[in-house]
Order: structure tokens, then sequence, then C-alpha cells
């Protein structure tokens, strides 16, 4: 499990920074998606969209695990 950060005297979950990191790499990565039109070349929209923030996720919190002593 990853590490709690304490932030302004609360504990935050490493999970929790990983998530906000992204959601906003997801946010970025959206805007440049829909700006080329790539979404109308996918069978189904939303579900291109969350597979695309789970895969960043997932990405993440295997780097970050291995990156950790």
């Amino acid at each position: 499990m990853h590490r709690e950060f304490d932030f302004t005297g609360v504990l935050v979950p490493g999970i929790l920074t990983l998530l906000v990191i992204s959601a906003a790499l997801w946010s970025v990565l959206d805007q440049v998606l829909v700006r080329y039109a790539i979404y109308r070349r996918v069978w189904h929209p939303p579900l291109f969209r969350l597979s695309l923030f789970l895969i960043l996720f997932c990405v993440l919190a295997l780097a970050s695990r291995h990156a950790l002593p």
C-alpha cells in the first residue's frame, strides 16, 4: 500500500494523490483527444474515457510502487 503524506497536519492517503494526478493528466489528454476528434472514431466514447482514466491511474500506481523504497 502507498504511504500517507502529511499535508498541513492532515494525513492524506497516497492513493488519493495518485487519483488527483491521474485526473489532471486525464483532463489534459481528454482535451487533446477532443481537439483532434478522436472520439468520433471510438465505438463508445464514455467507456473509452473511463478506460483511459483507469489505464492512467494503474500506470501511475505501478510506477509509484516501484519508485518507493
